[in-house]
């Protein structure tokens, strides 16, 4: 049979679903695929909001649980058609600061459902994984290809491809039909507000300092989420078993065009821009060919310049959002920790 046929689901479990990507990535299914009955298994870690889902609550079933406990994974893949795996700890200076969470749930998480999938005979296991496995592009004006060899230079990106080598393992040793994206880095609606984007529209709105690391000059390919979701749902169903996709805007964007940009949007002085030391081993450049995916016919929506303004837009008109999560005693204790003495 030919491998890339479109797949049909009916049963779909999100993991991670009320995290940024994956909160975006149930909105979008539930208009693509309005028959699909969707189970969420979120642990409610910092990061995982039920109000990035407060709309469509009615429309799926959620469980609140940990990827890493085998009796949670097989509560919620019990009779699924396919899972994808969304959940993770993704913040890479995090990860500099204790990378023991990250082990614990890229990999071993995603061990475990790994084999809840193949106990209840799921059919079809997509992991999203990242760019950052492939590591620093800077000095070079290539794109990362989906054979390129891994050097995840952070304990994050190194858990992310652990996670991959398993996956890519369980098909081959167990016959599990899996498949893997490869997004760059992601904004829009719903994103936790320590990533940069998210960071830098809260504190211009607040009239507080943008930290840029070190020059500014780090480029990164900023993807919309609903193009990010687009993706995965595609590779979900056209994608080949055993195969890893890249997912990417095409767009090189620096750190300090982030943040003119939305300094310019919102109105405010260039004075907030706040040159910070950068972080140990910052990666200069990632950038991923996704011409496999748009051979699967991936196309995207957004530019960056549009993407970013309606994201702004959205922060703006949703304030109680994004002040409740400032306001946690845990956020403010991280920008503390992370951004006080640099």
């Amino acid at each position: 049979m030919d491998k890339t046929v479109q797949k049909q689901f009916k049963r779909v479990v999100v993991t991670g679903g009320a995290g940024f990507i994956g909160a975006n990535y149930v909105h979008y299914a539930l208009s693509a695929h309005p028959d699909w009955q969707i189970v969420v298994l979120d642990k409610l870690t910092y990061a995982g909001n039920l109000e990035n889902l407060e709309a469509v609550l009615h429309r799926i079933e959620f469980i609140q649980g940990d990827i890493a406990n085998p009796a949670d994974a097989r509560k919620a893949l019990q009779g699924a058609d396919a899972v994808l795996n969304f959940a993770a700890e993704s913040h890479v200076d995090r990860s500099l600061l204790d990378a023991r969470a990250f082990v614990r749930t890229n990999i071993e998480g995603t061990l475990v459902l790994l084999e809840a999938a193949r106990q209840a005979g799921v059919r079809r296991f997509l992991q999203v994984s990242t760019d950052e496995v492939y590591g620093d592009l800077s000095g070079t004006d290539r794109h990362s290809l989906e054979t390129d060899p891994f050097r995840p230079r952070s304990p994050y990106a190194a858990s992310k491809a652990g996670a991959e080598h398993l996956v890519l393992a369980y098909g081959i040793s167990h016959g599990l039909d899996v498949v893997i994206t490869r997004g760059s880095n992601t904004y829009g609606p719903y994103q936790y507000p320590e990533k940069i984007i998210p960071l830098f529209i809260t504190n211009a709105l607040e009239d507080k300092p943008l930290p840029i690391y070190g020059d500014g000059s780090a480029v990164r390919d900023y993807m919309h989420a609903l193009d990010h979701a687009a993706g995965i749902d595609l590779v979900l169903h056209r994608g080949a078993a055993g195969e890893a996709y890249n997912l990417g805007a095409r767009e090189q964007v620096s750190g300090v065009q982030v943040a003119e940009a939305i300094l310019a949007a919102l109105g405010k002085p260039a004075t907030l821009k706040k040159f910070v030391a950068d972080r140990p081993g910052h990666d200069y450049r990632y950038s991923v060919d996704p011409s496999k995916a748009e051979a699967l016919g991936w196309v995207r929506r957004y530019s960056f310049s549009r993407g970013l303004a309606e994201t702004i837009e959205w922060y703006v008109q949703n304030p109680s959002w994004w002040q409740r999560v400032r306001a946690k005693k845990e956020h403010q204790s991280l920008m503390q920790t992370w951004y006080g003495q640099r």
